[in-house]
């Protein structure tokens, strides 16, 4: 209902104001140079546009989100790329999608507008953040890999090593985070603009399931084997609860698709998420 709500108010106003409407993919942990392809795919990415007016208006963030959120290289080099993006193509109404780490950055932006110069015209054009998969309250396996744990090496491909974005999604630096730089969690202010989560509950990984094989039957494999690690609502990287931890629900994956979620799927076309997506816009 809140999200209606909010649909029908931006709606009145575009009666009174043309909006010129920009998409901006915001990719998670790892460092990014062409995360358009190596990231997202462009299936997903050319998907999700076709719903702009003007499909031009996209950008791809690729930024050094191995490093702590609020670094130059992090958040400084995504309010770049989005301050950049409004100016050059004119955005009056900025939807931003975030995946997992991608979220905290986001965050970081919209929970310290002057930190950074930009920080205000990025805040007051974006209409919402859709957080795919956010990792609002970190994830066990963060504190896994910092400890040298033996799965280390097979969540490489996933998550990265021992890097400080790592090291910052543990679960009690989470906390920390969230308590005092972050807003959006429990007891904190509310962000300036609705950060809307989307929530993947389980992995699918048996041979004979067809759901499995979206995105790769490999990620849906080891996701299952992290799983392990979590609750049993989880999609074999973040727990529900750190997906749940900041900002609104927007849905869960068996509400939208009847279908399960995991986290690699979280950026893939399957199983109707970039239609959703692309629907918003």
């Amino acid at each position: 209902m809140l999200r209606v709500i909010a649909s029908l108010l931006l709606a009145a106003c575009a009666f009174v104001a043309q909006a010129n409407t920009g998409v901006a993919f915001v990719h998670g942990t790892s460092n990014q140079s062409n995360a358009l392809d190596d990231y997202w795919t462009r299936g997903f990415v050319d998907s999700v546009r076709a719903g702009l007016p003007n499909p031009d208006n996209y950008v791809v963030a690729n930024c050094a989100f191995d490093q702590y959120m609020w670094d130059t290289r992090a958040a400084g080099c995504l309010a770049g790329v989005l301050h950049d993006f409004i100016q050059q193509r004119g955005i009056t109404d900025l939807v931003v999608i975030t995946h997992s780490n991608g979220g905290n950055v986001m965050r970081w932006i919209l929970s310290n507008p002057t930190w950074d110069s930009r920080y205000p015209l990025i805040i007051q054009r974006t209409r919402w953040v859709n957080a795919v998969a956010p990792s609002s309250a970190g994830t066990p396996l963060a504190d896994a890999v910092m400890n040298g744990n033996l799965f280390e090496a097979a969540l490489g491909w996933l998550l990265g090593y021992q890097n400080d974005a790592v090291r910052q999604q543990q679960v009690a630096w989470m906390a920390s985070y969230n308590a005092n730089w972050l807003y959006g969690t429990a007891g904190r202010p509310a962000l300036p603009r609705g950060f809307w989560n989307v929530v993947g509950t389980d992995v699918v990984a048996a041979v004979w399931n067809g759901d499995a094989y979206c995105g790769g039957y490999f990620q849906s494999v080891g996701l299952s084997i992290t799983k392990h690690w979590l609750s049993s609502c989880s999609d074999g990287f973040l727990d529900c609860a750190s997906q749940r931890a900041a900002g609104t629900t927007w849905f869960t994956d068996t509400q939208a698709f009847g279908k399960r979620l995991n986290h690699n799927q979280s950026r893939r076309q399957c199983f109707g998420l970039d239609v959703v997506l692309r629907n918003d816009l």
